[in-house]
């Protein structure tokens, strides 16, 4: 009988080098998409595919994390004081259960492989899940459901996917894929990772939200260091597909990695946009700045 899927991991010690200044004090998921943080984004579709326990593997300097889910006295009261119930009712629709979140510390920069490593002991023997918080989803129904309920019928190990021009290939994880499930989802025969260009098995990449099986862990353990001199969750992964069923799910909706300057700027208009109010004035800014000449290189 196949376990639910309860925990979720959200490895966020990275440095964010591609945003400082901006992140020299600031951690890079705790930027805002309107008017949210990044990991806000992250926590909530997980939330919304029944997580019931989320761990961060955090860094230095990452206190902000936790504080951000945690209850913040004075302000609470300044704003109780104030009658100002509708931000009251807003803190509190996005604070966690007591108790259903877990932080611990990665201590070095080794890796996905290796953050995903440090969450072991609180993971324990049950699959779960893994949310890159540098990727967050729009989408009708959460990225996380979807992959929850095609684990619900194959069981094994799910991987997000998304489809990206084949003369982009080279800058992603690429999925090779057997026999088909259904009409969104597909058997994974192999995972290239950054495959030269012409040489990809498919223009499938890895969007950053997998369900994996507890052995990864053991995997984890002995696993050697890869590209860039650091523990690949990729590497590991392949050696379970040995003995384990990986299948992949082109998923419903649209990844924005705000982990670059284009994707974090791109998930602030596809958001706005959601408001009527910023789009009223979005629209006709936007219409004003494509009809300017771009700036001069």
């Amino acid at each position: 009988m196949k376990k639910p899927i309860r925990k979720a991991v959200l490895p966020v010690a990275g440095l964010g080098t591609r945003f400082l200044p901006a992140t020299k004090a600031v951690p890079k998921e705790m930027l805002t998409i309107v008017d949210r943080p990044i990991i806000q984004y992250v926590v909530d579709e997980a939330r919304a595919a029944g997580i019931e326990h989320i761990v961060f593997v955090t860094g230095r300097n990452k206190h902000v994390i936790e504080d951000h889910f945690d209850v913040a006295y004075e302000l609470e009261d300044t704003l109780r004081s104030r009658n100002k119930d509708a931000a009251l009712e807003l803190l509190e629709k996005h604070r966690p259960e007591p108790g259903s979140t877990s932080f611990t510390r990665q201590q070095a920069p080794l890796g996905l492989g290796h953050a995903i490593w440090c969450a072991r002991d609180i993971i324990g023997d049950e699959p779960f899940a893994i949310l890159l918080p540098d990727v967050i989803i729009k989408s009708q129904v959460s990225c996380l459901r979807q992959m929850v309920d095609l684990y619900d019928q194959t069981g094994g190990n799910v991987i997000a996917v998304e489809e990206v021009p084949d003369d982009q290939t080279h800058q992603y994880g690429i999925v090779e894929l057997a026999a088909k499930i259904n009409d969104n989802a597909s058997k994974i025969s192999n995972m290239v990772e950054k495959p030269a260009p012409g040489t990809a098995p498919s223009n499938l990449m890895i969007t950053g939200r997998y369900i994996l099986q507890p052995e990864i862990f053991e995997l984890l353990s002995n696993q050697t260091k890869g590209a860039g001199g650091e523990i690949q969750l990729t590497d590991s992964m392949l050696s379970m597909m040995k003995e384990q069923s990986f299948a992949s799910l082109k998923f419903e909706g649209r990844s924005y990695d705000c982990g670059s300057k284009p994707g974090f700027l791109s998930a602030n208009i596809a958001f706005g946009m959601d408001d009527p109010a910023l789009a009223e004035e979005l629209v006709p800014f936007m219409k004003e700045m494509i009809q300017q000449p771009l700036a001069a290189e």
